[in-house]
């Protein structure tokens, strides 16, 4: 199964919408301030409380921070998101989502993305939504994203630029191939801000036709509309990865001109970037030249982190991606205790039925280390004791003749 997040923006959906949603799902109020004191930023503050929005209880949270001036253009954000103690996945969703916001402007403003001069979302408040957003999204371990239509609102706003009608034209620019829908509710009732973050993790891809629902969480907007309850829903659910068709993306990129000793960190950088799995493969290059091709299986969420991490770690200077399917078995976790030692076992449930098990590595390498033994002694014992226990349990009747 697959841990997953169904945005349902049936009221519109902004950057502090979503994390008061993810505040409900469960996320820790005590590790939202942490997260926030960890960026190095002076002088801010978190505010959350419950409240109530037509009858429903959402809650509600809002960053407090000095005035500032606000007209930076992406580069400056990009360093800003840099400099921060933020993962490097968390880094480069926060840049992205930055990226489509000034890619949006600049094409309704008919100039270059470094001359996009960032007014309300350049301000220290939208930074903090969004690098807050794809930081929790991270901590409550979320691997698959997916998105109802999204109510857009109409009407007119004032903003830096004038009188634009709803929903900006920004706004449209960045929901293109997303659902959209709530023409006829009164005023904007989604953020740039909120439709980056939206179109950065889902791509604008709907639920699946079955989930097994686990949580859900409201997220008040400021306002309380007289015509809807202006908050956001987001549904935790798990979804079953054979019945999905999970759509992954397969990295591949090969290089000639790096030294091997750096492929082992390289891959390390793009597991910790979010990459399900990293490989390093020999090959025969142009002029009979040995290289190592670099192959990576990544969510489509973290896509953009691990070319990030795959450009900085290595000197390939082009990479090629597809989407790939990948049918996997059903799992669970379970913790057996071996001579004081804790340790997690895997198990998988096969089309037939049947089950199997296998300590993991990490938890048998911890043990062994603890009782003086070798992994492979330690995981030669657990399989022979779990063996014991299999015979054990079997009924009498079963025993051989």
């Amino acid at each position: 199964m697959i841990r997953s997040l169904v945005f349902d923006p049936f009221a519109g959906i902004s950057g502090d919408m979503i994390l008061a949603a993810l505040l409900d799902l469960g996320l820790s109020d005590e590790w939202l301030r942490a997260f926030v004191g960890s960026l190095g930023f002076d002088g801010v503050s978190v505010r959350t409380e419950r409240v109530r929005r037509h009858g429903i209880d959402c809650v509600h949270v809002a960053f407090e921070t000095s005035p500032e001036h606000s007209h930076r253009h992406l580069r400056h954000i990009v360093e800003i998101v840099d400099r921060t103690e933020a993962s490097a996945q968390v880094k480069a969703l926060a840049q992205e989502a930055f990226r489509r916001i000034a890619v949006a402007e600049a094409e309704v403003h008919g100039v270059s993305v470094d001359q996009v001069h960032f007014h309300e979302v350049g301000a220290l408040d939208a930074i903090l939504d969004v690098t807050c957003v794809m930081a929790a999204v991270r901590e409550l371990e979320f691997d698959a994203f997916y998105t109802r239509p999204v109510a857009v609102g109409h009407g007119w706003i004032e903003i830096e630029h004038g009188r634009y009608p709803v929903p900006a034209p920004a706004t449209l620019k960045l929901l293109a191939g997303i659902e959209i829908t709530g023409h006829e509710l009164e005023g904007e009732c989604t953020t740039p801000t909120g439709a980056a973050i939206l179109a950065t993790l889902t791509a604008g891809k709907p639920p699946p036709p079955v989930v097994v629902v686990e949580a859900v969480g409201f997220g008040a907007g400021t306002r309380d509309a007289p015509d809807r309850p202006n908050c956001l829903r987001l549904v935790a659910c798990e979804v079953a990865a054979a019945g999905t068709g999970e759509r992954l993306q397969l990295l591949q990129a090969d290089v000639d001109d790096m030294s091997p000793e750096y492929l082992p960190a390289a891959l390390e950088a793009l597991l910790d970037a979010g990459a399900l799995d990293a490989v390093v493969v020999p090959i025969s290059m142009k002029k009979g030249r040995p290289g190592a091709r670099l192959e990576a299986l990544v969510p489509e969420a973290a896509l953009a982190a691990v070319l990030g991490a795959l450009f900085r770690s290595t000197s390939t200077i082009g990479v090629r991606h597809w989407p790939v399917s990948r049918p996997q078995l059903a799992r669970e976790f379970d913790t057996i205790e071996f001579r004081g030692q804790r340790i997690r076992l895997k198990r998988v449930r096969l089309p037939n039925g049947e089950t199997r098990s296998k300590p993991e590595y990490d938890d048998v390498a911890r043990a062994a280390h603890a009782l003086g033994l070798t992994p492979y002694e330690v995981r030669n014992a657990i399989g022979e004791a779990s063996a014991r226990a299999a015979m054990d349990a079997r009924p009498e009747s079963e025993d051989p003749v």
